[in-house]
């Protein structure tokens, strides 16, 4: 057996295992896939050549680069029982999340919420579809890849055309205090699902966890929200909450574009 040792630069959180986990469903030839998040690292245990699996990883677009390939006795790996309630449970946790977001985002008329609910949203997508698919037909996982993704993609552009109207139009003022009491229970929130993902591959340091939590894209989008907010109460504009819901909106997109990718 050989064991192929990936740098992944752009896997910022578990959302990201499972795309590349669900992309490489059902390779016989891997026996073992070992994810280190924090360092942006995997190691995929295999037998036969790595190109046919290096080719399906990028085609995430991930930016990985394979570092080394070498032998290894290793045959044992632990599987972690509980894995199937944990992805319950940060299932939940987004799409309740995206929910809250979505209505307060409407009501305090912050399109940096309304875009953050979706990027809850999108993180749901990916956690469902490791539930739902597993064990499941290769067709039946392309056509809920499919559909999630080209759903996310619809609800961004109807984002972006309401950041245009808001840009050109004379929309009040989003409310400032809404946008920042959501986002830090939104924080809160992410830190959660991080820790329960981390905790059940039994990674205990506490600089791991840390390090998970603050360079995840999630926990920098809930910060921007934050500032956003104050930057509206601050300069008295709705722009700095139409910026940053733009950006959250084409992080979408990117994710959304990474779930079709594995309905091919």
């Amino acid at each position: 057996m050989q064991k192929t040792l990936f740098e992944i630069s752009k896997m910022d959180c578990p959302s990201e295992e499972n795309l590349i986990r669900m992309k490489l469903d059902g390779i016989s030839s891997i026996k073992n896939l070992d994810f280190d998040i924090a360092n942006r690292k995997l190691t995929v245990f295999h037998t036969g050549k790595i190109d046919e699996i290096e080719k399906l990883i990028s085609e995430l677009k991930l930016g990985e680069r394979k570092i080394k390939t070498e032998d290894t006795n290793q045959t044992d790996f632990v599987e972690n029982i509980n894995q199937k309630k944990l992805l319950w449970s940060v299932l939940l946790i987004n799409f309740l999340f995206f929910l809250l977001e979505m209505t307060t985002g409407i009501i305090s008329k912050s399109m940096g919420l309304i875009a953050d609910s979706l990027d809850m949203l999108a993180d749901s997508f990916v956690y469902g579809l490791s539930l739902f698919a597993v064990g499941g037909s290769v067709i039946r996982k392309r056509r809920i890849a499919k559909i999630a993704g080209y759903f996310q993609i619809i609800l961004a552009l109807v984002g972006f055309t309401e950041v245009l109207r808001r840009f050109f139009g004379t929309e009040e003022l989003p409310n400032f205090s809404t946008m920042i009491l959501i986002s830090v229970l939104a924080l809160i929130a992410n830190g959660i699902c991080l820790y329960l993902l981390q905790k059940s591959k039994s990674k205990n340091e506490a600089h791991m966890k840390a390090s998970m939590i603050f360079t995840s894209n999630d926990v920098i989008i809930n910060l921007g929200v934050i500032i956003a907010g104050l930057l509206v109460n601050w300069l008295n504009s709705n722009k700095p909450d139409l910026i940053i819901g733009t950006i959250v909106f084409i992080l979408v997109i990117q994710g959304a574009t990474r779930i079709l990718k594995l309905g091919k």
